[in-house]
């Protein structure tokens, strides 16, 4: 007989079965990223700072609730006087292993803001993203988008503002994949040397679901890639063509090569029918939408559905 789920175990990383809602997924995100260090004998230590503003106006709540929990495992919540100055101490904290005397291997971050304080905050998303991140540190940018105006001053979508400062986005459609896509965020930012995006709406921030919590539930695949010169890692000094041209050349097409090697993008319906239409549907709300009305449809045969985990990619898929 299963055991009984209960709140108080929402970040009891030895009760892989818990009850979350999207926020409190976030908070337990940073948890099982510092046992997933440690379980590899990485030293590292976490960083959040951001804005609140919905669909994240509660996230800053959910971390100072949770400040014993995030301060025994090396977490470290100091919020932000405004999204901008946020994402400028972020960048700060992939810089650590450059300077003398330091005491862990890397840090890892997680910013957020809604959508106006992506807006406000490219100048620091920009330089941050083509300096690099630490191999043992990584960011996560987490933004709420609000498309409707449901509790905004204007409705926003953020994920063309991320994509022209050249940071990927990764869309989650679940409290489960906030978690899935949360662990593979860092894993890429890591590997690409890139901050990621995670785009969050209201529809999935505010679910509640009972998930899999487990720490070692993603399993990153690391592609094989060839370094370029000096890695795409943060190093020390201003080089900005030479970062414009590993961001373009080099650390871009890492990040097609992580996705493709842990199907981020991937074909969720199929048939061995011979079909005349397939469908592209980016995860997330759209995901959520398309499903029930394909469902609903009869006498059209679809040939697969393609779910795009990251926004921008995956078309190649049709061609295979």
């Amino acid at each position: 007989m299963p055991s009984p789920v209960r709140l108080e175990d929402r970040y009891r990383l030895d009760c892989p079965q818990v009850l979350l809602n999207g926020t409190q997924a976030l908070v337990r995100l940073l948890l099982m990223q510092q046992a997933r260090d440690t379980m590899a004998g990485v030293r590292t230590r976490g960083y959040v700072s951001g804005y609140r503003g919905s669909p994240l106006g509660g996230l800053d709540l959910q971390l100072t609730a949770a400040a014993g929990e995030l301060t025994t495992a090396g977490v470290h919540f100091q919020p932000g006087v405004n999204e901008d100055l946020a994402a400028t101490a972020i960048w700060g904290t992939q810089q650590v292993g450059l300077l003398p005397g330091a005491q862990v291997q890397g840090v890892y971050a997680l910013w957020y803001g809604k959508g106006p304080g992506v807006d406000r905050s490219g100048d620091p998303i920009k330089h941050a993203n083509r300096a690099g991140t630490a191999a043992y540190g990584g960011v996560l940018a987490v933004f709420g988008d609000d498309h409707g105006g449901k509790s905004s001053t204007i409705s926003h979508q953020s994920d063309p503002a991320m994509a022209a400062n050249g940071v990927p986005v990764l869309y989650p459609a679940s409290v489960q994949e906030i978690l899935d896509y949360g662990l593979h965020g860092w894993a890429l930012s890591r590997f690409a040397g890139v901050w990621v995006g995670l785009k969050t709406v209201n529809e999935v921030i505010e679910a509640t679901a009972t998930v899999d919590g487990s720490v070692e539930r993603v399993q990153a695949r690391i592609p094989d890639v060839q370094e370029p010169p000096g890695g795409v890692s943060v190093r020390a000094g201003l080089d900005p063509l030479g970062d414009e041209i590993r961001l373009m050349r080099h650390k871009l097409p890492r990040v097609h090569a992580y996705v493709r090697a842990n199907r981020l993008d991937r074909v969720t319906h199929g048939t061995d029918v011979e079909a005349e239409w397939g469908l592209i549907a980016l995860m997330g709300l759209f995901i959520m939408l398309v499903l029930p009305r394909l469902r609903a449809l009869s006498g059209l045969v679809v040939s697969l559905l393609l779910a795009i985990g990251l926004i921008g990619a995956g078309t190649h898929l049709f061609m295979q």
